[in-house]
């Protein structure tokens, strides 16, 4: 078996019992809600923290990961743009389209990062998560501003969420920590360190429960356009890129990993709360999740 399937299989069987667990509805109740909430706001900061907090990466590391992503999402954005002009879709549907496109689930990366890469990168993966994910609500957010047909977008709360964002947070909290070299004391260790190692497990078998697959009955040209570009087009891009930029070895290896990802889950939210298509970002998210399980394998076979 190809080492990356065999690193990548853990990854995806705990989406599906996620999934399946959901479906007989086990534990019950709203047991997969709030496990959700658990692990986006306690397990992932904490493990940032204690992750990052070890990690010790060359200056520079900070600034090619800035450089390469600001590349990245300038170019998918213009490839979007065009894609736009030539199917001509309503706004709603476009929102979709592009936050299927370009956005990426931040759990399964984390997790498929350290399984594959190890710590160096997961730290590495993680300091790129801090900084993709302003960057993509602020072009998500600009987006809606400019095609949707609601009242004028509201900025102030939607920047708040972004800075108190809680992998934003614990990213900051890590690399300050590793910046100033401040350790941690067994006694603290010993605690971050089972917190951290329950943040992927959950956070995973999370992305199955939340997996709608009646949504994929609607399956049309905007699912599949959006698919090919994030799951295709966005990692051979991002691969490009970086030989452009004279970027190698580890940090291209996560970035085309973060490319290669399925748009995350919480585009549904940000579809719903700006009026974008809900019904076809519910569909983008669990049909790219499904077939992530194949592509993902296949484009990191291709482009590392």
């Amino acid at each position: 078996m190809p080492v990356v399937v065999q690193a990548l299989f853990p990854v995806f069987t705990l989406i599906l019992l996620g999934y399946f667990l959901n479906r007989v509805q086990f534990p019950g109740g709203d047991f997969w809600h709030q496990a959700e909430r658990f692990t986006y706001y306690v397990l992932f900061p904490v493990m940032l923290v204690f992750k990052l907090g070890q990690a010790r990466l060359p200056p520079s590391a900070y600034t090619d990961i800035a450089i390469l992503i600001c590349s990245m999402l300038l170019a998918m954005t213009l490839v979007l743009v065009l894609a736009q002009w030539f199917w001509k879709w309503p706004g709603a549907v476009f929102s979709s389209v592009y936050q299927g496109a370009i956005r990426f689930n931040s759990y399964v990366g984390l997790a498929a990062g350290g399984m594959l890469l190890g710590d160096d990168g997961l730290s590495l993966t993680a300091i790129s998560v801090a900084v993709m994910v302003p960057l993509l609500n602020l072009l998500c957010i600009v987006m809606f501003s400019l095609v949707s047909s609601q009242d004028k977008v509201r900025f102030a709360p939607l920047m708040k969420a972004i800075v108190t964002n809680p992998l934003i947070v614990g990213s900051v909290i890590g690399v300050l920590w590793s910046f100033f070299e401040v350790g941690f004391h067994p006694l603290l260790a010993g605690i971050l360190a089972p917190l951290s190692n329950l943040a992927l497990p959950m956070g995973l078998m999370t992305v199955g429960a939340g997996l709608h697959l009646k949504a994929l009955s609607g399956a049309s040209v905007p699912f599949l356009v959006s698919s090919v570009l994030k799951l295709f087009a966005f990692p051979v891009m991002a691969a490009g890129l970086a030989m452009l930029l004279g970027i190698e070895g580890l940090l291209v290896q996560v970035i085309v990993l973060l490319a290669a990802l399925p748009t995350a889950t919480s585009a549904y939210i940000l579809a719903r709360q700006l009026g974008g298509d809900a019904p076809l970002m519910a569909g983008i998210i669990s049909g790219q999740t499904l077939l992530a399980m194949i592509s993902i394998p296949l484009m990191l076979a291709f482009l590392w």
